[in-house]
């Protein structure tokens, strides 16, 4: 029994426990040091996290309103129903711009990423799509000569 106390004595910080003084109550600060360091760290790290999944989100937002936008114009609709088309899908505040070129028509759609100033990036998408009117006259061509 002797012999297991002695061996209790030996572990045991001189001076009593870490928290009155003993051989460890140097080691108290450190714990509210490396907490102080590491949770501005975890906060940071957990908007830019947000922040990134907004914006991944916002561009596929503007893909879907230029693919929407791009099958509008192809089917004839009238270019002003197509620009709302794609308004609606897109992100608040994106700018729709919808050009021809020969049998395609293409539409662009920009917008601003959420976020404070210093992560304001511009996203931009467009999408190109065959004009209906022309797949017929295409064929008919083709058969003639």
């Amino acid at each position: 029994m002797g012999s297991a106390a002695g061996a209790w004595r030996i572990g045991r910080p001189r001076g009593g426990s870490p928290r009155t003084g003993g051989q460890w109550a140097g080691d108290r600060g450190f714990v509210t040091a490396e907490a102080a360091v590491v949770l501005p760290v975890l906060v940071t790290f957990t908007v830019a996290l947000v922040w990134a999944l907004m914006a991944a989100s916002a561009q596929i937002q503007c893909v879907d309103a230029a693919r929407a936008g791009a099958r509008a114009i192809a089917r004839q609709d009238p270019e002003g129903a197509a620009v709302a088309s794609a308004k609606r899908v897109a992100p608040r505040g994106a700018k729709v711009a919808v050009s021809r070129e020969g049998d395609l028509v293409r539409v662009e759609v920009e917008a601003a990423a959420p976020g404070p100033g210093a992560l304001n990036v511009r996203l931009r998408a467009d999408a190109v799509a065959l004009a209906e009117e022309t797949v017929g006259a295409a064929a008919g061509t083709v058969g003639d000569s």
